[in-house]
């Protein structure tokens, strides 16, 4: 009943995301009144919804995913984005553990992990919609990276690497700030070196601000494995969109959702896979 009650609230503020990442210009303050303030209303017809019109997840499946009045298709955005908040919201505690073996201070990690990947799935609607990372949504990261390493974060076995044991062997994990600055300093030269390489033409500068959160957030050697698998998971889509011919090799593809899901990645499977590697060279 926890799980359901934390997916229902999940949902709840996926609705919110939507809202600022439906209205957010990349002009004003994310959470601007002036911006996001004002009424809901259909993007087609401009009519104002009903409240019944407006209850995450519900509305859209029984409206079959259109408008109840012109008939319009809604974007498939709003249940993607209330549903992947709601799995945050239950898939954060349960994977660190905190609504059953912690106490306050498990909670509280566990509200900073869901905070941050909440943030990461803000920034990315806002990337694929209009290819900007708001700065404000970097500092916030930054500020819940913060707090996380003030509550001496350690993975569930006891390691301060989500990599468990292959992260322990890079050094660094005993100390949570030293591997968080480390961590930053190593995301943030990577990501200016790339810009150097390709002249700015590879990757954009709101990717170079988004690593020092990152790195601060998931520390060393984490970020390490993060971006790997951001430009794996990039390269993929890329081939797909390239194949599929809804794109071409010349195509800008917004980098800071690879990031998250980078991220989201290793937090639930980087423990894991790093014991099926070590498996694997017989370590």
């Amino acid at each position: 009943m926890v799980f359901f009650f934390l997916f229902i609230f999940g949902i709840v503020i996926g609705s919110f995301l939507n809202v600022v990442s439906m209205r957010y210009d990349g002009e004003h303050f994310v959470l601007d009144p002036k911006v996001i303030g004002g009424r809901s209303h259909c993007q087609h017809c401009k009519k104002t919804l009903r409240w019944f019109e407006l209850i995450p997840l519900f509305s859209f499946l029984i409206q079959g995913g259109r408008c109840r009045r012109c008939k319009a298709k809604l974007s498939f955005q709003y249940p993607a984005v209330e549903f992947i908040s709601g799995l945050i919201f239950v898939a954060v505690p349960w994977r660190l553990g905190a609504l059953t073996d912690g106490g306050p201070l498990a909670l509280f990690i566990a509200a900073l992990w869901t905070l941050a990947f909440l943030i990461f799935l803000l920034m990315s609607v806002i990337d694929i919609r209009i290819g900007i990372v708001p700065d404000e949504l970097n500092i916030a990261l930054g500020a819940v990276a913060i707090a996380l390493g003030a509550s001496l974060v350690v993975s569930p076995d006891g390691s301060g690497s989500l990599m468990g044991s292959l992260g322990d062997m890079f050094g660094l994990t005993g100390n949570p700030w030293a591997n968080r600055v480390v961590g930053a300093i190593f995301g943030f030269i990577f990501f200016e070196f790339l810009i150097l390489v390709t002249r700015g033409k590879g990757i954009g500068m709101g990717d170079v601000k988004l690593a020092l959160p990152l790195g601060l957030l998931l520390g060393w050697p984490d970020i390490i494995p993060v971006i790997m698998c951001a430009f794996i998971f990039g390269a993929l889509v890329g081939i797909f969109l390239i194949v599929s011919k809804k794109t071409t090799m010349k195509g800008v593809l917004p980098f800071g959702p690879f990031l998250a899901f980078g991220a989201a990645f290793i937090f639930f499977c980087g423990a894991p896979v790093a014991q099926w590697y070590l498996h694997i060279i017989g370590l």
